[in-house]
Order: structure tokens, then C-alpha cells, then sequence
């Protein structure tokens, strides 16, 4: 979910492990040459969901850290081919402390449908980040510690 706080923790990771941090949201901007937001509006949903998949299934896992988009989930595809080549670390942040990060999503290129609730959408999500989840780790305290519990399971 946007504000889980993957490209702050991916990139804290990279850095102490060594690895080069890949993620999804920029590989898809750089290569579409628009923010977010452009992709989406002018591909709709469903195209905008096959340019994710294919970014993440371009990435080539060699001592990587993928951050990936928060609807990355939506491809079971993109998701085993993660899975296959990585573990998959849920962040695990309320819905109350989503809001409070980023309290509008309009900008963000945010997936979801005309007539859903942002609640609706992060229970939705919800449900298949757990699905995906090798490890569920709570981000509600801060950066430092999130990093920490990432580091004594991996």
C-alpha cells in the first residue's frame, strides 16, 4: 500500500546489504517518461496493471532489493515471479496511519476503482499482501525500527 514506507525501507536495506535497490514505481516512470499518475490516467486500469507486470517481470534479482508498487499484488504473475526469486516482506501498516502519511492519494497513481473507499481498497489489498507474505512485519514505528525486524528475519 502507498506510505507503507517500501522505498524508505528498500533503500535503508540496499544500502546496509550492499544490494542495488530496484523499484518498480521509478522503472515504470523511467521507462514511460511520465509520473505515475500520467501512466494511469491516460492507460487505464487495467493497461496501467499490465505495465506493472511487465516491469516487474523485467527485473533481474541478483543481490536485489525491489520495492515494489503497492498494486503490484494484482498480477499473480509479477507476484510468483518474486516469489521465485526473492522473499516477500509485507510492511504491515494501519489504515489510520496510511491516511495520516498521505492523506491524498490523487496524485499518486493509486489503483482503484471510481466507486471504491480508500478503506474498501486497503482492506482489498490487504487480504492478498498477507497472500503473497513469506514475512509480515508492522512499520507503525518508525523507519528505525521497521529496518531492525527486517533485519533479524532475513
Amino acid at each position: 500500500m502507498a506510505g507503507a514506507g517500501k522505498s524508505s525501507i528498500g533503500k535503508k536495506l540496499a544500502n546496509y546489504l550492499k544490494f542495488d535497490l530496484i523499484d518498480s514505481d521509478k522503472l515504470i516512470e523511467a521507462h514511460q517518461k511520465k509520473s505515475l499518475q500520467e501512466v494511469l490516467i491516460e492507460n487505464g486500469i487495467q493497461e496501467f496493471k499490465k505495465i506493472e507486470e511487465a516491469a516487474i517481470l523485467s527485473v533481474e534479482f541478483n543481490q536485489t532489493i525491489l520495492a515494489t508498487g503497492g498494486s503490484a499484488i494484482f498480477s499473480k504473475k509479477a507476484m510468483n515471479f518474486i516469489k521465485s526469486n526473492s522473499s516477500v516482506i509485507y510492511l504491515e501498516v494501519s489504515f489510520e496511519d496510511i491516511m495520516d502519511r498521505i492523506p491524498d492519494f490523487s496524485n499518486r497513481g493509486f489503483i482503484k476503482e471510481a466507486d471504491q473507499t480508500m478503506k474498501h481498497a486497503f482492506n482489498e489489498r490487504e487480504t492478498i499482501y498477507r497472500e503473497f507474505a513469506d514475512h509480515i512485519v508492522t512499520n507503525n514505528e518508525g523507519l528505525e525500527s521497521c529496518f531492525n525486524k527486517i533485519i533479524r528475519i532475513i
